[in-house]
């Protein structure tokens, strides 16, 4: 009975939080019984023991009963035999040991011959001298005299406090009686020794049953407080998955069974009808775009051990729940098999959340791409956020290198920096407050950038570049104009004052011519800045006539109504480029005169040079089907400026296929001819007369006459390639017969590795000392 409670106690003490989960509601019957049982077995224990005590009290005092009735009918039967032997002839004398021989069945018994008088006549043992009557041996009271042997064998107690069992017969003869006294107290010593050992024996099976019914007591009490706090955990468990919109998972993999809490079935809608849900079951809920849990399985038997995943489960609804099962393989140590034990927690929220921040992000950059400044967003930890297509093509980087998380190191270290020129702190910061700032950036192209930026709340900055190139333009303007004022003034003093001079002394001469070509070279600066300044001015109103003609001539915004406008309007886009050409020659002849151009040669290939310049004019040479050649050793270099060699072979070519009739030929060679490199432009073209060879590379001079002309152009392409030549060190020369054609020889310094090695020096050198001049760089529009 203790091993059965104990075995009950086990299977109900099991944890809701082991691998087993336990059954949910046991049959009400089995529970009432339980709960009369835990009071029934301590009350039929205890009857038990009553029962027990009772019964062995009964034995006792049975086993003692019949020693005495066995006693007294000895003593009465030995009383009668005594008296009849007595009563023999000649028995009178006989001795009274002979009457009680020595044996260990009667220790202690006393035979009394009494005369009628109640003396005694005879004892054996012998009493003492002092002691004749029955009365002073069995005590005044004593009924034997009176009775005789109708009395049979009584128990009494002597006057020394002896209880004997006495018995008493008369002689036949009437001479006396015979009295027998049996003390009792011999006779009970084999009682007493069996009564003591059967009082033990049920006292320790008194202490065995009392410390079994204790045992289970304490274990029953244990395992209701044990039912109790697994049925509390159980709803605290059940509790904490509900309001964490979880549910408990517990996939029996070698059965191919699973159990769900009653969170799992309120999570996804359905009610409980088993005990257990079948794999296939559960299987045919899953998404079939999330997996399946075949494949689940199959990682499990590959010993995987931890399983984390997102899937959707249909509810009852029929509509898709997204869950995140996080579960760990557990052994199970009753039958040896293996659990998937874990939580499936819902995420359905959290997904929305995502695709809505998902949307918003995409919003946003679609907004940052569409702003028409350069944007870059950079987090505390100098790590990119966001940029647009302006900022990487303000640094010449591509979508790879511009991927967000990149290091602000790494980032920029693959482009190129804007070289700074002047930096304007916001208006009331402090000079060394760098939460906002702005300045301004030259780029490569000349155009101007003004960079604000900006810290953000959590540390980061962001940086918007907006191009104020016509601003500076106008400024640049501005100068110009005070500039030229400037000097207006000072040739007008300086005329007065050599009018003057003119009029004191004939020996100033030489001083008034050396002021008067001063002043000419003057007028000439103001006349280069002032084409310039023209050159500026005439752009913006070409661009718009331009941009508007090519709008209308492809009828943008509808049909035009005649088809002749249509013409008219390439008229205008043509004569309109035409002329921006030439103003952009303009542009670069006033640059070249004014020295603002400044090179960077660098060994280039000479191959892809004149690739790229025969790349503007193949369409015009296809047009007068003429053949291009190109002569040159492999793997031969240039030192250059590369956008500079550009235009000089550019402007060399377009003149030959220009100058060239239908049918002619152009060719190109370059050839090393010691510290040199030559590349000579040949065509077959109209050639120029010897006596307009000197006039040949001055700006604004052409060959044929004014009147007479058949060729477009400004007359500035070949003195921006002779300037651009000799700004690389070289030379540019010119040989030439009429109706033969024209050769055109550039020498330019041929690269060394010395040149190469020092060239690659002052590049470093130049950046080094940039970003040195620049110690926030890191906030700059490249940050």
């Amino acid at each position: 009975m203790p091993e059965a409670a104990s075995a009950s106690f086990s299977a109900r003490a099991d944890s809701s939080l082991a691998v087993s989960w336990p059954m949910r509601a046991r049959d009400p019957r089995l529970g009432q019984a339980e709960r009369w049982l835990r009071y029934a077995v301590p009350g039929i224990l205890a009857v038990f023991l009553a029962c027990l005590v009772g019964l062995a009290a009964l034995h006792i005092q049975g086993q003692r009963a019949e020693i005495l009735a066995g006693a007294k009918a000895e003593v009465e039967g030995f009383a009668r035999l005594a008296s009849r032997v007595i009563a023999l002839p000649g028995g009178g004398s006989t001795d009274l040991r002979a009457l009680m021989p020595e044996s260990e069945r009667h220790p202690g018994r006393r035979l009394l011959l009494v005369r009628p008088d109640t003396r005694i006549a005879a004892a054996h043992p012998p009493l003492p001298l002092d002691t004749t009557t029955l009365a002073q041996v069995l005590g005044e009271s004593e009924p034997l005299s009176g009775l005789g042997e109708r009395a049979g064998a009584l128990a009494l107690e002597l006057p020394g406090g002896e209880n004997v069992l006495a018995a008493m017969h008369s002689l036949p003869d009437g001479t006396g009686q015979v009295a027998v006294l049996q003390p009792i107290e011999p006779l009970m010593r084999g009682w007493s020794a069996g009564a003591r050992d059967q009082i033990v024996l049920v006292a320790a099976a008194i202490l065995v049953i009392v410390g079994v019914g204790l045992a289970y007591g304490l274990q029953s009490r244990q395992a209701a407080r044990a039912d109790r706090a697994r049925e509390q955990i159980r709803g605290r468990l059940e509790t904490a998955l509900r309001r964490g919109a979880c549910g408990l998972w517990d996939w029996d993999i070698a059965r191919g069974r699973i159990y769900w809490s009653d969170s799992m079935y309120a999570l996804l809608g359905y009610r409980r009808q088993h005990e257990y849900l079948s794999f296939g079951a559960v299987n045919a809920l899953v998404h079939p775009d999330d997996g399946d849990l075949y494949s689940l399985a199959r990682g499990l038997a590959a010993n995987q051990i931890f399983i984390d995943h997102a899937f959707r489960m249909r509810g009852a609804d029929g509509a898709y729940v997204w869950l995140r099962a996080r579960a760990e393989v557990v052994p199970d140590a009753a039958d040896g098999g293996r659990h998937l034990v874990g939580i499936a927690t819902d995420i359905t929220e959290q997904r929305a959340l995502e695709e809505t921040n998902a949307a918003a992000d995409m919003r946003l950059r679609d907004a940052v791409e569409a702003i028409s400044e350069a944007f870059v967003l950079w987090d505390t930890g100098n790590r990119l956020v966001l940029c647009n297509s302006k900022f990487r093509h303000l640094h010449a980087l591509s979508p790879e290198d511009a991927h967000a998380g990149r290091s602000y190191a790494d980032v920029m270290g693959r482009g190129v920096l804007p070289q700074v020129r002047r930096e304007s702190p916001e208006a009331g910061m402090a000079p060394g407050d760098m939460a906002a700032r702005t300045f301004e950036a030259e780029l490569t192209d000349g155009r101007w950038l003004q960079i604000s930026e900006r810290r953000t709340k959590d540390g980061g900055y962001v940086s918007v570049g907006t191009d104020i190139t016509s601003l500076k333009r106008h400024q640049e303007q501005l100068l110009a104009s005070e500039r030229e004022l400037i000097e207006t003034v000072k040739d007008l003093k300086r005329s007065r004052r050599t009018l003057e001079l003119q009029t004191q002394q004939l020996a100033d001469l030489a001083e008034r011519y050396l002021d008067q070509k001063a002043a000419a070279e003057a007028a000439s600066q103001a006349k280069s800045e002032f084409l310039a300044n023209m050159s500026h001015e005439l752009r913006t109103p070409l661009n718009a006539i331009i941009g508007f003609a090519d709008v209308m001539e492809n009828a943008v915004l509808g049909p035009l109504g005649t088809p002749r406008y249509t013409e008219y309007c390439r008229d205008i886009r043509e004569s309109g480029s035409h002329l921006l050409s030439m103003i952009d020659d303009i542009l670069d002849m006033a640059r070249l005169e004014a020295r603002r151009v400044r090179l960077s040669p660098r060994p280039i290939s000479a191959e892809a040079a004149v690739a790229a310049a025969l790349g503007h004019v193949e369409a015009a040479a296809r047009d007068k089907a003429i053949t291009v050649g190109v002569d040159m050793p492999p793997g031969l270099d240039l030192l250059a400026d590369p956008t500079a060699m550009q235009q000089i072979l550019a402007n060399l070519i377009q003149n030959a296929v220009k100058f060239t009739p239908a049918g002619g030929r152009v060719a190109v060679r370059v050839r090393r001819a010691g510290a040199s490199t030559h590349l000579f432009v040949e065509d077959s073209g109209i050639g120029i007369p010897r006596s307009d060879l000197a006039r040949l590379g001055r700006p604004f001079t052409q060959v044929e006459a004014q009147m007479t002309r058949s060729h477009k152009g400004s007359g500035l392409g070949l003195a921006i390639t002779r300037s651009m030549v000799e700004l690389h060190g070289g030379s540019l020369r010119i040989r030439s017969e009429e109706s033969v054609g024209t050769i055109v020889l550039v020498r330019l310094p041929a690269p060394t590795p010395e040149q190469t090695e020092r060239l690659d020096y002052e590049a470093v050198s130049a950046h080094a000392v940039r970003a040195g001049m620049r110690p926030g760089a890191r906030r700059s529009v490249a940050a």
